[in-house]
């Protein structure tokens, strides 16, 4: 079985997936191709730009001369990010905040995170340590626990749900139940909490989380936040739906879960790959390719003892000097140089140091992304997504 595609995409992260949504909608024909469901669903769901200063776009101009934001320009990262704001608004779970400034929500364990662009339930996650904090809980939720965050803050007081299930994901799917969101308003309006903002662990429905949390505030009459919790994240599971749904909408092919078994090549171009699966191979052609393949978590790049390879077409990559240096001798401090590996490219986010002409890369398989030590990667990843579709098909 044959398919013929504008462009192919490998990889369904937030990469690949903005640069499917860009290209259909400039009425291309594209396909993408996934192992699995990607690293984004662990996420938080908050869009980090660029964690240095108070505002990321204009921290891209400190950031060392071969960082990928520098390829896509500061007018072209706010672009992006606007139209990713848009396709999560349409999708019913609008983000807040300004490309232009960075802000703070509470994690799961008392810290505050810094990032940009967060989803609607967590608008009021910043707020002053003097107001009164109440943290809602779960009886026996797993990976959730309250008094990591009410020992942080004087001012701060807890209460406990049972909700009859222990699991983010089982919780979620309960909010989604009109009796069970209603007993829960109920209970909540029942407890005696003196006035500031309550804080919900990320569990307020997958699909249906924005009617949740509007119905939930306007039957408390409080500002209420949700904390992202330790993986797997409802919001990154949020996020990750409605793009896939966008894609799916714009008559984007996928096919999920299945790997790269074989890259046929015709001089200078990528002609086709064949997947792998059980049954008759299926081979998926295209006139242009884009690898968003994700970095060492997803698979996109291999570490041996002493090389790192790129595992779809082999591509060279850059290697940040010998295995001893790659770590910093403090493992938990930020800045490993093995965080530089990766894919090199042109500033049409063409792969250097190969002779391949209708070949794109873009996310977290770029050479000298340092994803962890800048706090970039959504940010990133949306951005050299667009960036990359803009150079495959023209502007977008």
């Amino acid at each position: 079985m044959n398919a013929i595609y504008d462009v192919v995409i490998i990889g369904g992260g937030v990469s690949g997936m903005m640069a499917a949504i860009s290209l259909a909608e400039k009425g291309r024909k594209v396909a993408v191709i996934s192992k699995g469901d990607p690293v984004c669903c662990f996420s938080t769901g908050c869009i980090d730009v660029l964690a240095d200063g108070d505002d990321p776009l204009k921290g891209i101009g400190s950031l060392p001369d071969n960082h990928p934001y520098h390829l896509v320009g500061e007018e072209a990262v706010a672009h992006s990010l606007e139209l990713f704001r848009g396709i999560m608004s349409d999708g019913g779970m609008p983000y807040v905040g300004e490309v232009h400034a960075n802000r703070k929500v509470l994690a799961s364990l008392g810290r505050c995170k810094i990032t940009c662009l967060v989803p609607e339930t967590m608008a009021f996650s910043a707020f002053d340590p003097d107001e009164y904090l109440h943290v809602v809980s779960f009886y026996k939720m797993k990976d959730f626990y309250p008094q990591y965050i009410t020992s942080r803050y004087a001012n701060a007081g807890y209460s406990v749900f049972d909700a009859q299930v222990t699991t983010t994901a089982g919780i979620a799917e309960k909010f989604e139940n009109r009796p069970f969101l209603e007993t829960f308003i109920s209970w909540l309006q029942g407890l005696d909490i003196p006035e500031g903002r309550i804080a919900i662990p990320a569990v307020l429905g997958r699909s249906l989380a924005g009617d949740v949390y509007h119905e939930i505030s306007a039957g408390c009459g409080r500002k209420i936040f949700e904390i992202p919790t330790l993986p797997p994240s409802m919001p990154g599971l949020r996020l990750f739906d409605i793009l896939k749904k966008a894609l799916l909408q714009k008559g984007v092919n996928l096919y999920w879960g299945r790997g790269i078994y074989s890259v046929e090549k015709l001089g200078n171009q990528i002609e086709a790959v064949t997947l792998a699966g059980a049954g008759r191979a299926t081979r998926v052609e295209g006139k242009a390719f884009i690898l968003a393949s994700g970095s060492f978590v997803s698979g996109g790049l291999h570490a041996s003892m002493d090389a790192v390879t790129e595992t779809v077409f082999d591509l060279p990559t850059y290697l940040p000097g010998g295995r001893e240096t790659w770590f910093n001798d403090d493992f938990f401090a930020a800045g490993h140089e093995i965080e530089k590996a990766g894919v090199r490219v042109d500033s049409s986010f063409r792969p250097v140091d190969t002779k391949i002409e209708n070949l794109y890369v873009c996310g977290s398989i770029l050479a000298f992304s340092e994803v962890m030590k800048y706090r970039c990667g959504h940010g990133m990843a949306i951005a050299t997504g667009v960036a990359a579709a803009e150079a495959c098909g023209g502007p977008v």
